[in-house]
């Protein structure tokens, strides 16, 4: 049977359109779910829209529309977005679902249970924004007055409301760090968390009365969940709670960005120990994607629609560019002179263009994979370029470094490449064939192979190359890669992959 594998995004948060950051997310999520799947695991990814909260209330009533109508119509972008990048999730769920409300009941009440929460009055600082209490020491001096520590204005809120023993966890939490140092990733987010648990814990503020759109809280008349408890909740109700929690917990990974680690790393723990259910294995806190180094905002003008840089540049070489020139895990950049630059230099002109003229030659020399003669040196070390891609690759997704794994992989490409250019099988098809045909051979052989290397990251075009190397959807797993392409096979006509990319007239 399968190794189970369950991957997930943060649910993005729809009081507004989908912007470059949350694709990201998604595709890299993606990338990493399609990975474990070509290794023959049985993966569990999810996505979807965390749709409570005060921001939810407050944007819809500035619309004068119902705060579930803007729910309904603001999820439905961000499904629409991962539809169109082509993110292989297996749930995409909404918080408003009815079988999600039971599951945050549920852990509500096993968190009473334990005797963690209690009803107190809060008085302190909350963002509207972040939908975050700050204490006191963690907030800057902004021109207008305080703000929070990530900048966004926060607010004076006194209200009834239950309390988490957040406090009580502080050593458990300290322990679990301690026995299981990759939990939290990168480690500069482990940092972080740890200075900040080290620090001290306050109780956490766990229910509103101010605004009722949310999920109830059991026996409380008027209280709704705070909006991080049930949003948090939705990784456990994907995976069948509170019935029983199937084999795919606990997660393997939730991916997240840099901004929300407190919330994955310290709250959700915590409220899993309450609750008496595994933690999952590792919380990694990406960085964020800037525009042309400067970080995304409304009020600069500078927020991309990932969908309009999709129909500009197509999906995977959106794809590939941001996997590939972002270190995961930290800030990256990116401009359209960029993606046009590193796609046409690693696509169009490396892969795609060792592709079409290999497949081309094949074709006007009876269109089926020739028989490959005796290899010499060069060749040997093709297959052993092309080798050192696959353990490069496989070594560097173990450490969740997407760009390396994609840096490896286009290492073999490169040499692939000039191994084509070099042993120039047009010219020597002229005074030897049977020389021709095994340079054919063996560069067919390292496109298929790259092809599959390639596929969790740019599946439509990859998937294309292996339909022009006559592969069927049974060899296109780890596994095939050592099953190598068979002398005989017929080919298509060939078509270009990779189309080169032009930068948009001024």
């Amino acid at each position: 049977m399968a190794e189970p594998y369950y991957i997930t995004t943060a649910i993005s948060y729809p009081n507004g359109r989908p912007h470059i950051g949350h694709a990201y997310e998604a595709i890299a999520a993606d990338a990493i779910a399609r990975y474990h799947r070509q290794a023959g695991r049985d993966v569990r990814f999810q996505t979807g829209t965390d749709e409570h909260g005060l921001k939810m209330v407050q944007t819809a009533r500035d619309r004068g529309v119902e705060t579930r109508a803007l729910a309904d119509e603001m999820s439905g972008y961000f499904k629409a977005m991962d539809d169109r990048l082509n993110i292989s999730y297996d749930r995409f769920i909404r918080t408003v679902e009815d079988g999600h409300h039971a599951a945050s009941r549920a852990i509500w009440e096993a968190m009473a249970a334990a005797g963690d929460l209690y009803l107190d009055r809060y008085e302190g600082w909350y963002s509207v924004r972040d939908e975050a209490f700050y204490d006191e020491k963690e907030l800057v001096d902004g021109g207008g007055g305080k703000l929070s520590p990530q900048g966004t204005p926060v607010e004076w809120t006194a209200e009834e409301t239950w309390f988490f023993r957040l406090s009580k966890y502080q050593q458990p939490l300290l322990d679990h760090y301690a026995a299981n140092p990759d939990f939290i990733r990168p480690e500069a987010r482990r940092n972080e968390i740890l200075r900040f648990v080290e620090s001290g814990l306050n109780d956490l503020s766990v229910s509103r009365t101010s605004f009722d759109w949310g999920v109830k809280v059991p026996g409380s008349e008027g209280h709704v969940m705070y909006v991080w408890v049930d949003a948090l909740t939705n990784y456990l109700t994907g995976v069948g709670y509170p019935d029983a929690l199937n084999d795919y917990w606990p997660a393997d990974l939730h991916l997240i960005g840099k901004d929300i680690v407190r919330f994955h790393a310290i709250y959700w723990p915590a409220f899993l120990m309450s609750a008496k259910i595994a933690l999952p294995k590792q919380v990694f806190g990406h960085g964020f994607l800037l525009n042309r180094g400067e970080k995304m905002s409304k009020s600069v003008g500078n927020v991309t629609d990932p969908i309009e840089l999709a129909d500009r540049f197509g999906v995977d070489p959106l794809r590939y560019f941001l996997l590939r020139e972002v270190s995961f895990g930290q800030d990256g950049s990116y401009s359209e002179d960029a993606i046009v630059t590193r796609c046409n230099a690693d696509l169009a002109n490396n892969l795609g263009n060792l592709a079409q003229r290999c497949l081309s030659i094949i074709a006007k020399n009876g269109a089926a994979v020739p028989a490959a003669g005796e290899a010499t040196a060069v060749e040997e070390a093709l297959v052993e370029s092309v080798r050192a891609a696959e353990a490069g690759m496989h070594a560097a997704m173990g450490d969740l470094a997407i760009h390396t794994a994609l840096e490896a992989i286009w290492g073999a490409a490169r040499d692939a490449n000039q191994y084509f250019a070099d042993q120039a099988p047009w010219s020597v098809r002229k005074t030897d064939p049977a020389r021709a045909d095994t340079i054919l051979y063996y560069a067919a052989e390292a496109v298929r192979r790259i092809a599959i290397m390639a596929r969790w990251a740019i599946p439509e075009s990859a998937d294309k190359l292996l339909d022009l190397l006559g592969q069927g959807a049974d060899v296109r797993d780890f596994d095939a890669l050592n099953r190598p392409i068979v002398t005989g096979t017929l080919l298509p006509a060939p078509s270009g992959v990779f189309p080169r990319l032009e930068m948009a007239a001024e």
